[in-house]
């Protein structure tokens, strides 16, 4: 049995599963374990591009390419920032390369979407409002990530929780919509097809995977972390960010309760080489802002990309099938 939806023939992927883009997590080879096991892996290109541009893409995407013959996507997030990326440039590599998949996030994309477009590749774009979702579709999108208040990362500022978007996003969108945001089990990918999604986004669930080029203290720290172990920070900047929560992160809340929308006072805090640092080099959960979810407490193990995603689908097809024995005729 598969579970075939509008995601799975749309990308031509076997499970109706994305591998959400990370930041210092996304790179070539967890991309190829996600996409080698059904799912769609996705390479970050704000973590590839950040020391060495734009051809570091490049041969990111072609390494990959030695590590999969399924289809792959890259991430291009729009957020501000001190020193934008070359985005022009990132986008010209994408399509040179071939790429398929493209999945923007963060401010309106609709320049990136029309140069992705032309270039006959399918836009999916993540959005934590339906709102921003109907304005995305007008400027082109072909798929909508619904990103609910429960992801890590930034969620937004609307504090929207998925089991009211999710149901928003099935009566309003016209078009395919998948669920991104606390999603870890086969139940709640049973859950979204019931909401009218037609998949899941996953990241924090893909942290803590034995291909994660992250270092093993920080998959460690999500097997153990609970509810209670992830916060929020730059709220005052109106830039929410979900991370976990350590002593950096209680020290930038309250220098933001001091000084509320001072970036200055928080910068040196949250620049992202010791997140780098953190994910690559020290495993060290405490010295460092670094995104993840509640999700964690949903997380028990460290299983394989395959594994995990064979797990969930035949989760969720037991449950769908179940299901069915609801309905009575009577």
């Amino acid at each position: 049995m598969v579970l075939q939806t509008a995601l799975t023939r749309m990308l031509g992927i076997k499970h109706p599963i994305v591998q959400g883009g990370m930041h210092y997590v996304g790179y070539a080879g967890l991309a190829a374990a996600v996409s080698n096991a059904g799912g769609l892996g996705i390479i970050t290109a704000l973590s590839v591009t950040k020391n060495g541009g734009p051809e570091a893409l490049r041969k990111e995407i072609q390494l990959c390419k030695t590590l999969t013959d399924k289809p792959f996507g890259v991430n291009c997030t729009l957020l501000p920032a001190l020193a934008p990326p070359d985005w022009p440039a990132i986008i010209k590599v994408i399509i040179e390369e071939g790429v398929t998949v493209v999945e923007t996030a963060g401010r309106a994309p609709k320049e990136i979407v029309q140069a992705l477009k032309k270039a006959g590749i399918i836009v999916m774009h993540k959005c934590v409002t339906v709102r921003h979702a109907l304005s995305a579709v007008k400027a082109g999108v072909d798929m909508v990530s619904v990103d609910g208040f429960d992801c890590a990362g930034h969620p937004g500022e609307e504090d929207i929780g998925n089991w009211i978007l999710l149901a928003e996003a099935g009566y309003k969108l016209p078009v395919p919509f998948i669920a991104s945001g606390g999603v870890g089990t086969g139940k709640q990918l049973a859950a979204a097809l019931a909401m009218g999604a037609c998949g899941v986004n996953m990241g924090t669930r893909f942290m803590a995977t034995k291909e994660a080029p992250i270092h093993e203290n920080i998959k460690q720290a999500l097997v153990k972390g609970g509810n209670g172990d992830t916060m929020l920070v730059m709220r005052s900047l109106k830039n929410t960010e979900r991370v976990y929560k350590n002593k950096v992160a209680m020290e930038v809340a309250a220098i933001e309760k001091k000084q509320p929308g001072d970036i200055k006072a928080i910068l040196p805090y949250v620049l992202g080489e010791e997140y780098r640092k953190s994910f690559q080099e020290t495993g060290d959960t405490q010295s460092s802002i670094w995104s993840c979810g509640p999700v964690i407490s949903l997380i028990d193990d460290v299983p394989s990309c395959d594994d995990l995603i064979q797990r969930m689908v035949t989760e969720a097809e037991g449950i769908l099938l179940n299901n069915a024995k609801l309905v009575s005729k009577i």
